[in-house]
C-alpha cells in the first residue's frame, strides 16, 4: 500500500492549504514573540519593593525611579508611575497607576486577538475547503455519465477531507497556544497588582 507524505497529503488539498499554512505562519510568529514579550515581563526580582521601600524611606526619588527604569517590566513601570506621583492625592496615585496597568496589559495582549481569530477560523476555512471538494467531485461524477467510478469519489472525497485535518490542526494547535498565553498574562497582571497594593501601603505608611 502506498503511503502519502504529509507535502504530499498537503498538495492534495488544494489552495485551501496555501491559506492554512498561512495562517499557521502567522500563528507561529505571534505565539514566539509574545512568549518571549510575555517571558521577559514576567521577570521577578523579589527584592524590588525591598529596594522601592529604601529608596522611599531615605527619600531618593530619583534613584527609586532610575531602578525601575533599569528593571524595566510592567510591575516597574507602575510603580516607576506612582513615584512621580508622589506627593499629590492619594485617589491621583491610585488612579495614574490604574491607567498605567491598563496599557501595559493592552500591550502583553497584543496581537492575541489574531492567534485567538486564527485558533477558530482555521477549522471554518478547512470545511469550506472540504465542501468545495465534495462539490467538485460530485460535479465531476454527474459528467461522467454511465461511466462513473466508485474510485472518482472516494477519490474526491479524501481529497476534500484533507483541508479539514489541515483546518483542524491550525485551529487546535492556535487555540492551546493562545489559551496559554492568556494564562502567562494572567500571571503578569497578578505580579502588576500586587506590587502596586504593596506601593500604596508603603505610601499608606
Amino acid at each position: 500500500m502506498k503511503e502519502l507524505s504529509i507535502i504530499e497529503l498537503a498538495q492534495q488539498g488544494g489552495w485551501i492549504m496555501i491559506v492554512l499554512a498561512i495562517m499557521s505562519l502567522i500563528a507561529i510568529y505571534i505565539f514566539t514573540e509574545r512568549f518571549i514579550t510575555i517571558r521577559n515581563a514576567g521577570k521577578d526580582d523579589p527584592l524590588f519593593m525591598a529596594r522601592i521601600r529604601d529608596y522611599i524611606k531615605s527619600n531618593d526619588l530619583a534613584s527609586a525611579i532610575n531602578f525601575c527604569r533599569i528593571t524595566n517590566t510592567p510591575a516597574a513601570r507602575i510603580i516607576e508611575r506612582g513615584i512621580s506621583r508622589m506627593g499629590k492625592p492619594a485617589a491621583d496615585i491610585q488612579s495614574a497607576i490604574e491607567n498605567t496597568g491598563n496599557i501595559e496589559v493592552s500591550l502583553l495582549e497584543k496581537r492575541l486577538p489574531i492567534l485567538s481569530t486564527i485558533s477558530g477560523g482555521a477549522p471554518m476555512i478547512g470545511f469550506l475547503g472540504t465542501v468545495i471538494g465534495m462539490v467538485q467531485a460530485f460535479w465531476q461524477m454527474s459528467n461522467a455519465g454511465s461511466n462513473i467510478d466508485i474510485s472518482m469519489l472516494s477519490g474526491g472525497i479524501y481529497q476534500a477531507m484533507i483541508t479539514t485535518v489541515g483546518g483542524l490542526i491550525v485551529g487546535i494547535a492556535s487555540l492551546f497556544a493562545y489559551n496559554y498565553l492568556v494564562a502567562k498574562v494572567d500571571g503578569v497582571v497578578r505580579e502588576m497588582e500586587q506590587k502596586s497594593m504593596s506601593f500604596m501601603d508603603l505610601l499608606n505608611e
